[in-house]
């Protein structure tokens, strides 16, 4: 595994960023996760939710494609939704990853009407879903909703930015031990329905560089690599083998939800 400066990572807490939520949950019993949702007020969830859908997502379902017109909007309950930039020889590789803590279908925000990358379900989801004409009217009732769609477009954009450096500046190692740390803090699990292609997607890399990479995390013993499946057996050690790249984004994230309070 290649050395680099993991100061930045020593001093990050092995507890993943989350901002402080209360529980509820909507008029069917489903447990409202979303934190965007879970920002409103009682007042505003209690007519926003009723003209929203609960939906169940499988692996792989694609929630909208480069290019295409953007039907609806979904502020993720559960599960991992994987943001992906399409080439035109039809490769691609992931730029983002969206959870709990937000929307997928930004672009509908600022009136446009189609997405430049693709969305899609890795792993099992839940979502409530928005008929985009009706986003529009709740954003321009509900203020503090519309706010924090725009906030969330602002993490998603650093979080792409930071991403784009660090697959540049930094080995397939330290990277893989980032999203296994990025994907365990979205989906709550120590163990992670991490397909070889996923990963792939995830470093813009082949999958025989995975293998090697996985197996270096696995042989110092951080995690349990099988095909499909992704365990983690020690999260402090795998964010120091994590590049600086993940300190850097937790702490942004942490730091405007201060400002933000």
């Amino acid at each position: 595994m290649a050395k680099t400066s993991r100061s930045a990572n020593r001093t990050l807490k092995t507890k993943p960023y989350k901002p402080n939520t209360e529980t509820r949950a909507d008029g069917d019993g489903n447990s409202i996760d979303n934190r965007i949702l879970l920002s409103l007020s009682r007042e505003e969830s209690s007519q926003i939710l009723p003209r929203l859908e609960f939906v169940r997502q499988k692996l792989h379902q694609v929630l909208h494609e480069a290019g295409e017109t953007i039907k609806s909007g979904y502020f993720v309950n559960s599960g991992l939704i994987s943001i992906l930039a399409v080439q035109p020889n039809g490769k691609s590789v992931e730029v983002g990853l969206i959870g709990r803590e937000g929307f997928v279908g930004l672009p509908v925000l600022v009136g446009y009407s189609s997405s430049a990358t693709r969305a899609m379900v890795q792993g099992d989801a839940t979502a409530y879903r928005c008929d985009v004409q009706m986003l529009k009217q709740l954003m321009e009732r509900f203020p503090r909703l519309e706010r924090q769609l725009h906030r969330f477009a602002h993490q998603l954009a650093m979080q792409t930015t930071q991403i784009a450096a660090c697959n540049r500046l930094h080995d397939v190692v330290s990277r893989l031990a980032r999203w296994i740390l990025m994907s365990q803090d979205r989906m709550r699990s120590d163990k992670l329905p991490l397909t070889q292609e996923f990963l792939a997607h995830m470093l813009g890399t082949r999958r025989s560089s995975v293998t090697i990479a996985a197996g270096a995390l696995q042989k110092a013993k951080l995690i349990s690599y099988s095909r499909g499946s992704v365990t983690i057996f020690n999260r402090k050690k795998l964010e120091d083998a994590a590049c600086d790249c993940y300190g850097i984004v937790q702490r942004q994230l942490e730091s405007w939800e201060t400002e933000a309070s």
